[in-house]
């Protein structure tokens, strides 16, 4: 590898203290390394397309982003796990050496991970365009009031919920959002995508599991404010009549893994097992 990238979260302590550390194990390699928060311009942006590996020092919201930066460009990221969850990293700050290792000697498989689009429309001029790895929402604002959502499927409409949101979700989303609001696990593996209401009020409530090539329409019907959200991260307002159209993204996201395929069930139970102990 010519070129590796690290990404780290400025809002964790450990993350850049320990991104030097890891910038300096790899400069034994012959390999040029550079380093940036993932507070990233586009002079960052331009690196990471000319990078051969990004490896991402934070929590599982580091990761989305650094998945976002990375997925056009086609680079795998490598996630060491700085957060609570860690779902989606491959090591931690005790075992990373080991496994990146593991990479670089290319004992290692890329995993390929569906990405969503999603292209906001108000009067039917595009306004906005978002990435998610994760899940696309479109929900209600600060006002405890529901919000009319249109849901279309490859321009078929089939129904009208009466919620708090709609989640459009990924394979690897479904763990996430989707997963507090009751919908099914996906395995990453599967290029599926699904949508799901959030407290629906009289209105189907079953999440629908759709084709890879879908194409969602969700328009929105309200006296207040909405947003579309992208992994939770960036947030577009909305007007009444918006319309938020959902696709697979033209690239997936790629991570360099060391563990095995079955690596996610193992990873789910500990994870949750976790979490039900606390």
């Amino acid at each position: 590898m010519d070129e590796l990238g690290i990404l780290f979260n400025p809002r964790v302590s450990k993350a850049e203290p320990l991104a030097h550390d890891v910038a300096s194990w790899l400069r034994q390699r012959p390999s040029e390394v550079w380093i940036n928060s993932t507070v990233c311009a586009d002079d960052c942006r331009q690196r990471v397309a000319k990078s051969d590996l990004i490896i991402v020092l934070g929590g599982d919201g580091t990761t989305l982003t650094a998945a976002r930066l990375a997925a056009p460009f086609e680079v795998p990221i490598f996630g060491i796990n700085l957060g609570r969850v860690g779902f989606l990293s491959e090591a931690t700050p005790e075992d990373w050496p080991e496994r990146l290792s593991q990479v670089l000697s290319g004992d290692s498989w890329l995993e390929r991970r569906l990405m969503l689009r999603a292209e906001v429309l108000h009067r039917g001029r595009r306004t906005a365009d978002l990435i998610a790895l994760n899940d696309v929402v479109v929900s209600r604002g600060g006002q405890v009031r529901v919000v009319r959502f249109h849901l279309y499927v490859d321009a078929d409409h089939v129904t009208t919920y009466t919620a708090d949101g709609l989640i459009a979700a990924t394979p690897t989303g479904s763990t996430a959002y989707s997963m507090a609001a009751g919908g099914p696990l996906l395995p990453p593996q599967i290029q599926n995508f699904l949508v799901l209401p959030v407290a629906p009020h009289l209105s189907f409530e079953r999440p629908l599991v759709l084709h890879q090539n879908a194409v969602v329409k969700i328009r929105v019907e309200m006296e207040h404010e909405a947003f579309a959200t992208a992994d939770g991260q960036d947030a577009v307002a909305l007007q009444t009549g918006d319309e938020v159209v959902i696709t697979k993204h033209d690239h997936d996201s790629l991570f360099a893994r060391v563990n095995g395929p079955g690596y996610f069930y193992l990873r789910l139970m500990q994870r949750l097992s976790y979490w039900s102990l606390k």
